[in-house]
């Protein structure tokens, strides 16, 4: 088995931490048993470009206990965890090549290595791995299954692909299943984000102005905790939409141009290109905090920033730039504009991502096993398997819930009774 990790004498420490968050993913334990007494994956290559974290690992447990061979690479050069990548490669039979803080030459090296496999299912968190096909590995392309997208960002590009006729392959958009944009994106980039930005300053959250652009569901979840540590929160917008929405949630909602002037902390979760740029910069306070959670480092425009910057230092606490402007005003940047909640951070808690990689794994199974080939194109996660992993989940928690009784099915099926 072949792997480039950073320090294999992580492995048994990393082995720990894995074994930490597999107690709290309980249907991710569930299914790898299952798939360890079933093995449906059987023989099937796969490969992954994903955030490499604990509960990732976890993920890659139970696709190994299904029968199926697995590489993984990174999705983000910040986001390894360089515990979990020596644990994977040395006690759970995963080709694993990912380092933190890998410069880009090896990120795309990684991306090859893995590709060099022959994956016939292929797992993306920001569809690197999709991309590079479709540019550079286009022999891969006849023996594709399926590739599974899961994040926000990889669907937007996946359906762009699809739209200009240039997708090539099926692909399952995993983040559009609701249980998991619906926990993963609220929950857990809320809370993971909070945590990377008070880890990374130390600052005190309460009494601030917050300023979230964007109100997705990564964004309704951060500004909910923003307000929870008792944060002014001010929301950006350009859907019209999603800003009522924002607004009738409690909270100001104002353009950009406005919220520069009075914000301490920013937080950009859009997926979108240079949310925050040069005009914005000028405006804002001194000591400014500015970091990103969407998934690609576009949303800050660092470009801009550097050029305005009579002063640049880096690492004036770990992670954290310092960016002087001419007028003396300084603004600090969090993790280079990475995704903060993975570079600052440890990422989503187990719990949220045990939804998640369930999703991933039943897909994947659902993918693998189908007597029909997918047709070209983007697909929903099919809804049973989303209800399964809620079934699942609920009885994890001990919750229980009603079932419709026959009349009450017979009434939802009919049109005849009225008022």
């Amino acid at each position: 088995m072949r792997s480039d990790v950073a320090d294999p004498d992580l492995a048994d420490a990393g082995r720990d931490r894995v074994e930490w968050a597999d107690r709290d993913m309980p249907v991710l334990r569930a299914l790898r048993e299952r798939f360890a007494r079933e093995k449906p994956l059987r023989g099937l290559r796969m490969g992954a470009c994903m955030h490499v974290t604990t509960e990732t690992a976890n993920l890659m447990r139970a696709l190994r206990a299904g029968g199926a061979s697995v590489a993984l690479c990174a999705s983000n050069p910040l986001s390894t965890q360089d515990p979990a990548a020596a644990a994977l490669a040395r006690h759970y039979g995963v080709s694993v090549f990912a380092r933190r803080g890998e410069d880009k030459g090896t990120f795309y090296r990684h991306i090859h290595r893995v590709l060099d496999t022959g994956p016939r299912i292929t797992f993306d968190d920001g569809a690197d791995l999709v991309s590079t096909i479709h540019r550079d590995r286009k022999d891969l392309v006849p023996g594709l299954i399926a590739s599974l997208e899961e994040t926000t960002t990889g669907v937007l590009r996946l359906r762009a692909m699809a739209k200009d006729g240039a997708l090539r392959i099926p692909v399952i958009a995993v983040n559009d299943a609701d249980t998991k944009h619906l926990f993963d994106n609220r929950y857990g980039t809320g809370q993971s984000t909070m945590d990377g930005i008070v880890r990374a300053t130390n600052g005190l959250v309460a009494g601030r102005v917050f300023v979230v652009a964007g109100y997705g569901w990564c964004g309704r979840g951060l500004a909910m905790r923003a307000r929870g540590m008792g944060a002014d929160v001010v929301v950006t917008e350009v859907d019209p939409v999603k800003a009522i929405e924002a607004v009738m949630d409690g909270f100001r909602v104002m353009p950009m141009a406005r919220a520069a002037r009075i914000g301490d902390f920013f937080c950009t979760v859009t997926g979108d290109i240079r949310v925050l740029r040069a005009a914005h910069f000028r405006a804002m306070k001194d000591g400014a905090i500015v970091c990103n959670s969407g998934h690609f480092d576009v949303e800050i425009d660092l470009v801009a920033l550097r050029t305005m910057a009579r002063r640049f230092r880096a690492d004036v606490r770990p992670l954290v730039d310092a960016y002087t402007l001419r007028s003396g005003r300084t603004i600090h940047v969090l993790a280079q504009g990475r995704l903060v909640n993975l570079a600052c951070a440890e990422g989503h808690p187990a719990s949220v991502m045990d939804m998640s990689f369930a999703v991933q794994a039943l897909a994947a199974e659902w993918a693998a096993t189908r007597k029909r080939p997918l047709e070209v194109r983007v697909h929903e996660v099919p809804a049973a398997l989303d209800r399964k992993v809620a079934t699942l989940k609920l009885a994890t928690m001990g919750v229980g819930i009603d079932r419709l009784t026959p009349e009450q099915k017979g009434y939802l099926a009919s049109w005849e009774m009225g008022t």
